[in-house]
């Protein structure tokens, strides 16, 4: 009953859900609210934000400053690699444009490249946001617009035509538009429990999909159930002087041993030892137990990403029952979400760290997660305090090649990513009365075309700025990695 409900919210049909904004929104207040509908296009003033590259730079004050030129190297690719990393200077830009007043729980980060696949509890391939270090409260339209402005920079960067481009982001903010509308006709159990299982999407993309297409998608599949703890075990350990460790792939892998001198060394193991001991108890019983079948055996510093560049991320290798019988964990610093300064109204929240915020938005936005998810608090060897979160490296993990999407890929999967946000938005917001500021018609649909391409003209001329803030020796720049 509740596959058959997914299959109907994913769908492509044209037809819409009977829902009707009832609620929390009386229908006089979103008739007002839906007036303003084409506000949604403008853009704050140039003149009216800060310099990103200076946002940029602040955000390096706190990172590990021999990895901020790798970060720099990685936006300067291209200009979707710099909006990846801008999340900051995107939200900035948000805070400046006009919303319904209607809040959920946000990615934060919501373009292309953070929604993938992954393995559920269940051993089954699911699709979902995965990726929440920039999770908050605040207005539902942010997530929605950072999505589809992702759209429109990867579109440019893989030489779509406007039209082309327009026909990606109206399938992705209709399905959003038309998923909310189900939603808000179903019962608060039935939209807990809808997820996106990839064996049903595989059904619904058979006439969506040409034959070529799907096997590319099939195959991709495949390549992400070969993304586990053993795969990226036997990739990035050996044995070495008969003890298994990780081996060194500097300056993005680095095993402790060859970072820090013997007593800083013992140190560094000690802390992690005591934060891997305050997490377990940031789990649930059943999986409290099962890490403590676990012992430690090695530790490194790992880069990740475009934007979390520069922040500290480890890899902790532990072993269960046996040294073939491995656990990988990554330990990654959870800073303050680059929207926590930017909501209207600061929310109220049981948070105690940044750790726990990044926890609990996963949790809530996703259909379903990480089994050795947690947090924890420590302090470092340089006596400063930091909330991290801890997750696996690897569990069954795979997310889209942007820069070899054809227009008709794209447009699929956009479309999948709106129907995505819709769900983890429905979890946690006003789903009646979003969907009653939606409305029936595409006139929000066809907003965000043009909003699209606005902040897409904007992140064309944020890059050249950061462009030349490396030519200029401003910041600094390592390429290639």
């Amino acid at each position: 009953m509740a596959g058959q409900a997914v299959r109907r919210s994913i769908g492509t049909g044209s037809g819409e859900a009977a829902a009707t904004p009832a609620g929390s929104l009386a229908a006089g207040r979103v008739a007002r609210a839906r007036a303003t509908l084409d506000s949604h296009v403008s853009m704050p003033a140039a003149d009216d934000r800060p310099d990103p590259v200076e946002v940029l730079v602040a955000q390096s004050a706190t990172r590990l400053p021999e990895l901020v030129p790798i970060r720099y190297g990685r936006m300067l690719v291209s200009p979707f690699t710099y909006f990846r990393g801008a999340a900051a200077v995107m939200a900035a830009d948000l805070a400046r444009t006009p919303a319904s007043g209607l809040t959920c729980q946000l990615c934060g980060d919501a373009h292309l490249s953070n929604f993938g696949v992954f393995a559920s509890p269940e051993r089954r391939l699911v699709f979902d946001v995965n990726d929440f270090d920039e999770t908050y409260p605040g207005p539902w339209e942010w997530d929605l617009k950072r999505l589809v402005a992702s759209l429109v920079v990867a579109g440019r960067d893989n030489d779509f035509r406007r039209k082309v481009r327009a026909g990606v982001v109206l399938a992705a903010v209709g399905r959003y538009r038309q998923a909310m509308r189900r939603f808000a006709d179903q019962g608060h159990v039935e939209v807990w429990y809808a997820r996106a299982d990839l064996e049903e999407i595989n059904l619904l993309l058979r006439d969506q999909l040409s034959g070529a297409r799907r096997k590319r998608f099939a195959a991709a599949q495949a390549k992400a159930r070969t993304h586990d703890s053993m795969q990226a075990f036997r990739k990035m350990t050996a044995v070495v002087n008969g003890r298994r460790r990780i081996v060194a792939d500097p300056p993005l892998l680095v095993p402790v041993d060859d970072l820090l001198p013997d007593t800083d060394r013992r140190e560094l193991e000690s802390q992690v030892r005591d934060l891997l001991a305050g997490y377990a108890a940031t789990l649930p019983p059943d999986r409290r137990l099962l890490f403590s079948s676990f012992r430690f055996v090695d530790l490194a510093r790992k880069v990740v990403g475009v934007g979390s560049v520069g922040t500290r991320c480890w890899v902790v290798l532990l072993s269960g029952r046996d040294e073939n019988d491995p656990l990988l964990l990554q330990v990654k610093e959870a800073p303050p979400s680059v929207l926590a300064g930017q909501v209207p109204d600061r929310p109220v929240t049981g948070w105690r760290s940044e750790g726990e915020r990044v926890v609990t938005g996963q949790r809530l936005m996703q259909a379903t997660g990480d089994i050795f998810l947690g947090w924890q608090t420590i302090t470092g060897i340089d006596d400063r305090t930091r909330d991290f979160y801890v997750r696996q490296l690897r569990d069954w993990k795979g997310s889209a090649v942007v820069e070899t999407m054809d227009p008709e890929t794209m447009r699929v999967y956009g479309a999948l990513c709106g129907w995505t946000l819709a769900r983890a938005h429905a979890r946690t917001g006003d789903r009646i009365a979003i969907a009653g500021y939606l409305g029936a018609d595409d006139a929000f649909d066809r907003a965000m075309v043009e909003f699209a391409e606005h902040y897409a003209d904007r992140n064309e001329r944020d890059y050249g700025l950061l462009v030349a803030a490396a030519r200029s020796g401003r910041i600094p720049v390592r390429e290639g990695l």
